[in-house]
């Protein structure tokens, strides 16, 4: 495993590979130590974050290994198919993972997400369309929200 720690306009990341995938994001609530030397593809994966940021990037174009069970792996996937600047509710997401009264599992696989932002678990909100949990807090999940608003 190899990791990259760098700096973005909303707090440190860390970002982790195993061999030619990523496998993790580590967003500015979850501080983590210790980085190696950025390999090439870690070194993708920031650029491609920051241009995000910047609002010059709508779709990433990475290999993405998230390590999780079958489910997880099923919702990560389908978070994948929400489009840049979108909101679905969890309903809905449940719905598209042949799952259509299971909202909690499906709440509790989006909070595993290991791969956030890549894999947009911040464009699920509640039924209402209120903002709902975000493993990097509720500011950010909007600020994540308004940054694709703003930059259609």
């Amino acid at each position: 495993m190899d990791r990259v720690l760098f700096d973005t306009p909303v707090g440190p990341m860390a970002l982790e590979c195993e061999g030619e995938c990523l496998t993790a994001l580590y967003l500015p609530c979850r501080p983590v130590e210790g980085a190696g030397a950025e390999t090439p593809l870690l070194a993708r994966g920031r650029a491609e974050l920051l241009e995000y940021f910047q609002g010059k990037r709508r779709v990433f174009d990475l290999p993405l290994a998230p390590q999780g069970t079958p489910f997880q792996r099923r919702v990560w996937s389908a978070l994948a198919e929400i489009p840049y600047g979108a909101t679905i509710s969890y309903k809905e997401l449940a719905r598209r993972v042949d799952r259509p009264k299971g909202f909690q599992a499906v709440g509790q696989a989006n909070g595993r997400n290991p791969l956030p932002i890549f894999l947009p678990c911040h464009r699920v909100a509640g039924a209402d369309g209120s903002l709902t949990g975000y493993a990097g807090g509720l500011e950010l999940k909007q600020f994540l929200l308004e940054l694709e608003r703003n930059n259609p």
